[in-house]
């Protein structure tokens, strides 16, 4: 074709017909004579490409999408196949890769060029890219990157192509039909007869989309010659001509500038048997607009209106953008007029947006911006004050000019578009590094009124300081002397001194640029600088200095610490302790001094290191102190000894004694106060302690409540009634509680009944227990005097009484409705939701059901079904009221019920009711003509309940039935069904019926899961019978290979005949078998056998048993292994698995070199390391306090880090523990820092230092975290601390933490996080309860107690989760499913009851629904 292209060079197309109709339908058309005769004068070219040149079409956005998984057509030459295992890596890779892309395709129609570089730094990492890769990521190239410029765009496929071939990409006629498109997309001129040539060169043929893109190619330029030549070819090859190929045509026309002949191709499609499409007019309307023919196009689109058809918003869109792109943006405007902002329309109008803005026409892009219908609101959504981020963040990545910024800025805040624009804006600018844009940014907010703050700069000034680059923080500090920033203390001392060689030149710079040197906060910066440096003496003449300005302690009493703690210096020590006691510059106003240094002792002592500091020096220190007459109260001493107790430094107690100032020595308390708890004695003793304190005139009513509570705990009625005849005047409330429980218990209710009303004559400011209540409610109702239990629940209602349980009262009522009295359980359940005490739930409703069963009531109990579902929306006992109905044949009410159940809950539900009361009746011929039903599908959380309902009653025949009836039940998991039998089978421990059931799974072909074959293997173990089949066992982990469908049975010739009688793949499976056994030095032994008989064994028998000797730590041998593989096979490398093993084991033996080296072979080699590796290695030299080791640990895995899903902020926060252990804090602090400017977590850190119990460290990130919150409003470090003290049991500490940050309660999102996390790791129930306790309002209760529930599952505390239930129940939550199908499953693991209907779904189903309701929950607030 290229040679045919070449030398057809000068030909003309004749009037004879090139193209040949073969069919009516309009994608698969071709035309004859018709077309000749509109192309007299210009030949054609399609323009299929050229509709979706735009890069908003949805044409290219869906083309892509769709060939994301077409398959190669062709194949090249490929040097190497790769292996079945990087085959299926290769597959996984796809998956991901597709989906990210698919995603973000998805949600907003484009995708970022930083996703797309980093997926195909992950594709070139990981080696032997596939086909489907490569065409995944050159698709990618074109219109959905349109935040990159074309050129930009074309540049990256070209890179994508070359890298990928040199991987060894066998690159078929797909590739290059997907490079075609990108030069389309990006208008990138290239020779197509160039093209085809390097395709034939590859020995790859065209196909006919290579041909249409050709022509398309050449239509884009209005070579209509050049396109006439791939038409003649087509012609040849009988190649048929679609849509798109005459679409390519009219922009051909166009763009050679024969406009009527491009309006004429319209014709010749219909005479071609093809209906234009509203593509095809998109095509003529954008090539009406490259001409700026606003008349045509407007006649056009009246032309499609009258013909009953409207071009939906994104044709439209693509109209302007070509109206735009040819300089006629104010007819743009009028067709943007057009839009009907039809569903879709903002991600669509977005990407036009930054399609616009790459081409440098943002006035353009503004004027749609200000089009998105949330403008025209009047009182904006919280949303909609952020939705022109998107815009001004790509304005300032494209570099464009502050006053353009300002004036979208202006205009987005006039429409409301935006509340803060200029301060987004220079966010942007400041994350960008862009110093010219962000001062030009604050000047103007400065001259608008806002505060330009200090910390402003630091982004801009944490480069230099890093690169010590003195020019740039000059000029820096420049702008900001423009701008009156005055910069603060830590702006000093964190970034400007740093940068200069000394203090003094920092000095002469500033003073330079116009700073004065003589503010507090400099001096402040000043003192901090030098005690961090530990230069004492010189801070101590800096200090006592009477021209020294005035500052408070709390400004550098952190630095000033760490320089005492690093110093030797003990006289300088004292002198500066003595002056901030003495001299008022240091005093706070309102404190005194004693409190002022009395502090900083108790936080010196909090900070010291136990291991580097010493006692001689702390000695001398404090009689210094003691010399000096400082002192400090008592009750800092106290706090102290405690710290002194935790270093193993009682010693130092009674010197730091000598400091506390005796005066201020408070008395012993008073314990001379009798307590209840202490009162044991009997009763005779509390009676003549009774008169004793009534003659004495003492308060005697904690010993009457005491002989009270004795008395009834002795059930002596009669006595605690005399004695409170005697004693009115001190009867209490508890009194009385004590008194009307021992009538209940003894079933006295008159007595009850009138203790209470004296209760209620009395006015006790508190009310009795609800458990009182509510037992009185019950004994009424039992005595049918239900007007009293209805007036003593309107009682509880009035006087608020808070419903922490209802367990006797559900019981009450189930009582009531087994004896079949409707009428009780109907009143009480009237009178209970009625006044709202409870919430209506199925297990309430269920005595009312049962009543009626019990009278056989069929209709009362249907009727009941049916008013609780009207009323309550719950349906109680359904499943019992069909099961009644079809056991009586009641086929008339049968038939009312499904009518109901379809009517409420759909034709499917009915269905499967009306199955499972069949089974469950025995009607299993009835059963299976439901099942047969057509359209019936399985639903797997309904027949689980039916499953799970047989097994706890043992009903091995209707669950038989119902496995043996849903065998064609469109997909059913036949597996499951089986696996639910063999459980009944378990429980009842019939091996006959189990292998039974094994017979069965193998005539209907079912593939068993491992829980399945070994489920089955128990029981025949159990049962001393064989097991028919090899067992599955848990291993850490499978090889590498894919596993083989049939089981390797041991076989005589491994265990009993000479090892050269066996293949090395019967070698390799031993070595396997025994490892998964756990028997890995029979393994070893085995191996070592082979070795001496010279028999050649597969390098994967080695890499397996390595991997088993390292999963148990056993790292010599493992080695020994890895030499054995070496001497005989010298190529000999470890799959990825063992190499990181062999780390990991290394890293935790403490030989962090070895594991370091292996690091970097792994990465030479090209292998991917395990996170697990990379964390070891990383928490080792943590420990070590390597910050070199771990610089380079990320220097050779950096280029790994986003594939592996390893952040950079785990290499920092491990730097930050290294400092830690090194002492050196600051550093520390200014690694956290960074960590938390980047909205990233550190709080494995604060773990770490809480474990380690390091006080020094911990008080300096606590001071780190508070400042961060309280100066700079970044609330997650303290956050992270007040989490980290939670999760440790250190409740106090976290309440303390909480009080002095109060925004870590406004932290929902943190703080549900770590709830989520942590209800699913054991022994989390009290943490979340303590967090619940501190900040209450962070979540509401529903969510709390679901999550709480989780934590009782995890635990498996059934009675906890009762408990739970029971108070959810009295305080009127209402039970989410999801925590009443966990609750259901306990009982039933335990052996007990379910007390309500369980969920029929499955928990998928309920975790699934919750999800949804929680977003939507969110989203709302």
């Amino acid at each position: 074709m290229a040679a045919l292209l070449r030398s057809a060079r000068l030909l003309k197309i004749s009037h004879s017909p090139l193209l040949r109709v073969t069919g009516g339908h309009r994608h698969a058309a071709t035309a004859g004579a018709v077309y000749s005769r509109a192309a007299c004068r210009r030949a054609a070219g399609p323009s299929g490409a050229l509709g979706s040149l735009s890069p908003y079409s949805s044409a290219s956005v869906c083309s892509t999408l769709r060939y994301y998984g077409t398959t190669s057509e062709q194949k090249g030459e490929v040097a190497e196949e790769p292996s079945a295992g990087i085959r299926n890596t290769q597959a996984d890779n796809f998956d991901w890769a597709l989906s990210k892309l698919d995603n973000s395709v998805r949600r907003t129609g484009r995708i970022t060029k930083t996703l797309l570089q980093k997926i195909f730094q992950d594709i070139c990492r990981k080696g032997y890219p596939s086909g489907n890769q490569a065409l995944l990521l050159l698709r990618s190239c074109g219109s959905l990157l349109p935040e990159v410029p074309l050129q930009e765009r074309t540049e990256f496929a070209h890179h994508v192509w070359e890298k990928l071939k040199t991987l060894g990409v066998a690159y078929d006629v797909s590739h290059y039909n997907a490079l075609l498109k990108v030069y389309l997309q990006n208008e990138f001129k290239f020779s197509p007869t160039d093209f085809l040539a390097k395709m034939e060169a590859a020995n790859v043929q065209p196909n006919r989309v290579t041909y249409q893109r050709l022509l398309a190619a050449y239509c884009q330029d209005g070579d209509i010659e050049g396109a006439s030549k791939i038409l003649a070819f087509m012609k040849s090859k009988d190649l048929p001509v679609t849509e798109a190929v005459f679409n390519s045509l009219v922009t051909g026309h166009s763009r050679a500038g024969d406009l009527e002949s491009a309006a004429n191709i319209l014709s010749v499609m219909r005479g071609a048997g093809i209906e234009p499409s509203s593509d095809t007019y998109v095509t003529l309307l954008c090539a009406y607009a490259e001409n700026g023919d606003i008349t045509k196009i407007k006649e056009t689109i009246e032309t499609l209106q009258n013909m009953g058809t409207n071009l939906v918003d994104r044709e439209l869109m693509q109209v302007a953008f070509s109206l735009a792109k040819a300089g006629h943006q104010q007819h743009a405007r009028e067709i943007l007029e057009l839009v009907k902002h039809d569903i879709g329309y903002i991600p669509e109008a977005m990407n036009l947006c930054l399609s616009l803005i790459t081409l440098g026409m943002e006035d353009t892009a503004f004027s749609v911006l200000r089009s998105f219908p949330i403008l025209k609101t009047e009182s904006p959504i919280e949303d909609s004050l952020t939705l022109g981020n998107f815009f001004l963040r790509h304005c300032v990545n494209m570099n464009k000019s502050v006053e353009k910024l300002v004036f979208f800025c202006n205009g987005l805040k006039d429409v409301n578009f935006h509340s803060s624009p200029l301060q987004f804006t220079l966010h942007c600018a400041l994350e960008s590094k862009n110093t010219a844009m962000a001062v030009g940014l604050m000047k103007v907010m400065k001259k608008e009124g806002f505060p330009i703050r200090p910390h402003y700069f630091w982004p801009l000034l944490v480069q230099h300081q890093k690169d010590k680059d003195t020019a740039g923080m000059v000029e820096v500090l420049k702008a900001m002397q423009e701008l009156d920033v005055v910069p603060d203390i830590d702006t000093y001392s964190l970034y400007v001194f740093g940068t200069f060689p000394s203090l003094d030149k920092a000095q002469a710079a500033l003073q330079e640029v116009g700073f004065d040197v003589h503010t507090s906060d400099f001096v402040s910066a000043v003192v901090r600088f030098e005690a961090a440096k530990r230069n004492l003496s010189e801070l101590y003449s800096l200090m006592s200095n009477p021209s020294f300005p005035v500052i408070e302690l709390h400004n550098f009493r952190t630095s000033l610490i760490s320089g005492f703690l690093g110093s030797s210096d003990v006289e300088s020590m004292a002198k500066i302790t003595e002056l901030l006691y003495k001299d008022s510059r240091y005093v706070k106003e309102g404190t005194q001094s004693t409190d002022n240094v009395a502090y900083f002792l108790y936080n010196l002592f909090k900070a010291m290191d136990e291991e580097k500091t010493s006692e001689k020096k702390l000695i001398k220190y404090i009689e210094e102190l003691k010399e000096r007459d400082i002192t400090i109260p008592e009750n800092i001493y106290k706090g102290i000894t405690k710290i002194l107790r935790t270093y193993n430094m009682s010693d130092l107690n009674e010197h730091v004694y000598a400091l506390v100032d005796k005066r201020a020595v408070t008395a012993a308390p008073d314990t001379t106060t009798p307590l209840l708890n202490d009162l044991t004695e009997n009763v005779l003793d509390l009676e003549k302690k009774l008169k004793e304190f009534k003659f004495q005139g003492r308060p005697a009513n904690t010993v009457f409540k005491q002989l009270i509570k004795v008395l009834c705990d002795k059930e002596n009625l009669s006595h605690a009634l005399d004695l409170k005849t005697r004693n009115e005047d001190l009867m209490t409330i508890g009194c009385y509680a004590f008194l009307i429980k021992l009538c209940i218990k003894l079933d006295n209710l008159d007595l009850a009944m009138k203790l209470k009303k004296e209760v209620n004559l009395k006015c006790f400011e508190a009310n009795l227990d609800d458990n009182i209540y509510m037992n009185l409610v019950s004994m009424l109702s039992k005595n049918n005097r239900l007007d009293e239990a209805e007036d003593l629940l309107k009682e509880i209602k009035e006087k608020n009484v808070q419903l922490r349980s209802i367990k006797s009262l559900f019981h009450t009522l189930n009582e009531h409705g087994l004896k079949g009295d409707t009428t009780t359980v109907q009143r009480l359940q009237d009178a209970m939701f009625t006044l709202g005490l409870v919430n209506p739930s199925s297990n309430l409703c269920s005595p009312l059901i049962i009543s009626y069963l019990e009278r056989e009531d069929l209709t009362g109990a249907l009727d009941a079904v049916i008013e609780c579902n009207k009323l309550y929306q719950q349906l109680p006992r359904l499943h019992q009221v069909i099961c009644a109905l079809i056991n009586k044949g009641d086929t008339e009410l049968l038939q009312k019920a499904m009518d109901f159940v379809r009517k409420e809950r759909g034709e499917m539900m009915m269905m499967y009711e009306l199955f499972f009361g069949f089974l469950w009746t025995g009607r299993y011929k009835e059963a299976r003509k439901i099942a047969e039903t057509p359209g019936l599908r399985a639903k797997p959380g309904r027949l689980q309940w039916f499953a799970e309902k047989c097994i706890s009653s043992q009903k091995m025949e209707a669950l038989e039935n119902m496995v043996d009836m849903t065998a064609k039940l469109f997909e059913c998991d036949r597996d499951e069904m089986y696996h639910y039998l063999l459980c009944l089978c378990k429980i009842t421990n019939n091996w006959q019926k189990a292998e039974a059931v094994w017979m069965k799974m193998q005539e209907e072909n079912v593939i068993p899961r491992e829980k399945t074959l070994i489920l089955l293997a128990d029981i025949f173990k159990s049962n001393q019978q064989p097991v028919p089949f090899e067992v599955p066992e848990v291993w850490y982990e499978q090889p590498e290979a894919k596993k083989e469908s049939s089981k390797v049975e041991e076989s005589p010739t491994l265990s009993d005949s000479p090892l050269n009688e066996a293949s090395n793949d019967d070698y390799k499976h031993k070595v396997q078998k025994l490892c998964k056994k756990g028997e890995v030095m029979a393994a070893l032994n085995f191996l070592k056998k082979a070795e001496s008989k010279n028999i050649k064994l597969p390098s994967s028998a080695f890499d397996i048993l390595m991997r088993a000797l390292l999963s148990q730590g056993n790292l010599e041998d493992a080695l020994a292994v890895k030499d054995l593989a070496v001497r005989h096979m010298p190529e000999f490398k470890l799959s990825e698995k063992a190499a990181s093993l062999l780390i990991v084991t290394q890293a935790r033996s403490g030989k962090l070199e070895d594991a370091l080296a292996g690091l970097k072979d792994m990465v030479q080699a090209e292998q991917v390391p395990m996170q697990l590796a990379i964390r070891q290695v990383l928490q080792g030299l943590a420990k070590q306090g390597d910050v070199k080791g771990i610089q380079e640990v990320q220097d050779t895995v950096g280029a790994l880090c986003q594939s592996m899903n390893v952040s950079s902020v785990s290499f920092m926060n491990s730097t930050a523990l290294a400092h830690i252990t090194n002492g050196d804090l600051d550093s520390a602090v200014e690694v956290l820092e960074s960590v938390y400017s980047r909205q990233q977590s550190a709080a494995s850190v604060f773990r770490a230092v809480l474990t380690a119990n390091d006080e020094k460290a911990l008080d300096k990130l606590s001071a780190m975290a508070e400042r961060l919150c309280n100066q700079f409003a970044l609330y997650r470090p303290a956050t992270d601390l007040f989490i980290q003290y939670l999760d440790l049991g250190k409740t106090e500490e976290a309440k303390f933490l909480l009080q002095r940050c109060a925004a870590i309660a406004e932290q929902r999102n943190v703080l549900t996080s770590y709830m989520s996390k942590s209800s699913n790791v054991p022994g989390k129930a009290a943490s979340l309860k303590n967090l619940k306790e501190l900040v209450p309002d962070f979540i509401n209760q529903n969510s709390f107690c679901c999550y709480l529930m989780k934590c009782y599952v995890v635990d498996k505390d059934l009675s906890s989760a009762k408990a739970l239930y029971q108070q959810m129940q009295d305080d009127g939550i209402q039970v989410d499913e999801l925590s009443l199908k966990r609750l259901a499953k306990m009982y039933t693991d335990a052996g007990e009851t379910v007390p309500f209907e369980e969920p029929q779904e499955s928990f998928k189903f309920y975790a699934d629904k919750l999800k949804i309701s929680q977003a939507q929950e969110t989203a709302e607030n």
